[in-house]
């Protein structure tokens, strides 16, 4: 087929599927596509880069500088979320009282400022990054936020993985790359590398597999049958292109996200969810101590099909070589820049941006306050999920199957920083932690997609009548 006649196809199939998919919901407001676009352009590849101008990505220039035409299309988006919330009364005040663990730690990224090399563009980025946390507030914010999570998360899905299989079939120039440390050709689909492309698979993967789930129980009807073919075509895609780009730590952290979401829905867990709640983290600091501890990080990477953890510990070394201040670090996405940058391109690594460990990333740049106040977020998060598993609720398995997810990704990649996996992580994070005075009774558990349709706005609006707005 011609790659111009695949690319219309692909493009009818795509406005079909948006428009008559069974699984549209109507009540939901038509502003999610911004947040929609945002997680597009954040997952993928940025404006300047689908158009094939401005600054050349391979120059340590534009770390610092940025791209004007990415800045400027992230600046209209931002604009356009706080427009939407300001139209819609959203309570700051209600929403920094009950997130004071991640209120905290991005007043200290904004202190970190001052100490930075790079002061300005350290400021630039954390404005940028302001981006995610106001595009996620719309979501929530939504009249009805379980389903506005859902159509987010399923559009999402439609765009990434078929464009990503349309270019590597017939875009390969685009689609390809060559792995630095092995010379191997790579997949990158519709991002820039092989792990984005894994993260975009592994966000769709969790997505897909956990709505067919939730509508297992209801498999016999004609609307939830269709829904769960789609759901089934789109998680085929997802496995071909994980398998395609081996991105081994997203393929293991998509299984382990199943086996949550399957162990959470399961009769025994509904029953005693706290086996599971308990379980999880104890897992994790299993896995924690004997990878780092031990350093049986090796024999983890054969577990799941490697023969090597790809120069991650040679990279840990490098920038641990460094010495930066260990209380307060360089100051927020301070590290990447400048000498130290060069240094680390000279050094025979390649030209990398990232520690390829979100825990070492976040002390790099913000040190032990800075982790410190993120574990805070993540605990605090982590009790709130825990909350939506008695009385069961379908939105706690998934927000506990991301969480889980993220805290195994983090362990050979730096997703603590704007991205596809941190907006998805903050995304399911605050939704746990909201209003829940209604929550399903223990009899609704055995029909979650409705028990979890019932739950309010996570972050109540201003008691004034709720005034539906064309935004």
């Amino acid at each position: 087929m011609p790659p111009s006649l695949a690319l219309l196809l692909w493009f009818i199939l795509l406005v079909g599927l948006l428009w008559f998919d069974p699984a549209k919901e109507t009540k939901v407001s038509a502003a999610l596509w911004v947040p929609v676009a945002w997680m597009f352009f954040m997952g993928s590849r940025a404006p300047s880069q689908w158009l094939g101008v401005g600054s050349a990505g391979g120059m340590a220039q534009s770390f610092e500088e940025g791209d004007p035409l990415n800045r400027a299309f992230y600046l209209m988006l931002f604009i356009l979320s706080i427009v939407i919330l300001v139209s819609r009364s959203f309570r700051w005040g209600k929403f920094f009282a009950k997130n004071q663990a991640l209120t905290a730690f991005l007043l200290f990224a904004l202190v970190s400022v001052l100490w930075s090399d790079f002061p300005f563009p350290s400021f630039k980025k954390w404005f940028r990054d302001l981006g995610d946390y106001s595009l996620i507030l719309v979501i929530l914010s939504d009249r009805h936020p379980f389903e506005a999570v859902r159509t987010v998360l399923r559009r999402l899905g439609y765009l990434l993985i078929p464009l990503s299989v349309l270019l590597i079939k017939y875009f390969p120039v685009m689609a390809k790359d060559y792995d630095p440390w092995t010379g191997g050709q790579t997949f990158t689909g519709a991002s820039t590398s092989k792990n984005m492309l894994g993260i975009i698979c592994l966000v769709s993967g969790i997505y897909f597999f956990w709505d067919t789930v939730v509508r297992w129980p209801e498999h016999k009807n004609k609307r939830q049958k269709r829904i769960i073919v789609v759901n089934a075509v789109l998680f085929g895609m997802v496995v071909w292109l994980l398998k395609l780009c081996d991105s081994a730590t997203s393929r293991a952290c998509l299984i382990i996200a199943c086996l949550v979401i399957l162990a959470a829905h399961s009769k025994v867990i509904q029953r005693r969810p706290r086996i599971l709640s308990t379980a999880i983290p104890v897992i994790f600091l299993i896995f924690s101590l004997l990878f780092f501890g031990f350093g049986l990080n090796e024999a983890f990477a054969g577990a799941v099909g490697r023969t090597s953890l790809s120069g991650r510990p040679q990279i840990w070394h490098m920038v641990l070589s460094f010495h930066t201040n260990p209380v307060v670090g360089t100051g927020y996405e301070s590290f990447w820049l400048g000498s130290r940058l060069q240094r680390i391109w000279a050094g025979g690594m390649g030209q990398i941006n990232e520690a390829h460990n979100g825990y070492l990333e976040v002390y790099l740049n913000l040190g032990y306050v800075g982790l410190f106040l993120l574990f805070l977020f993540v605990a605090a998060s982590y009790r709130n999920i825990c909350k939506k598993l008695k009385p069961f609720s379908s939105i706690g398995s998934l927000t506990l199957a991301i969480w889980t997810a993220f805290l195994f990704h983090n362990s050979t990649e730096a997703d603590f920083r704007s991205g596809l996996m941190w907006i998805t992580f903050a995304l399911a994070a605050l939704a746990a932690s909201g209003d829940t005075r209604r929550e399903v009774s223990e009899a609704a558990a055995l029909h979650p997609v409705q028990a979890a349709e019932q739950l309010p706005p996570p972050f109540a609006l201003s008691p004034r009548p709720y005034i539906r707005r064309n935004l």
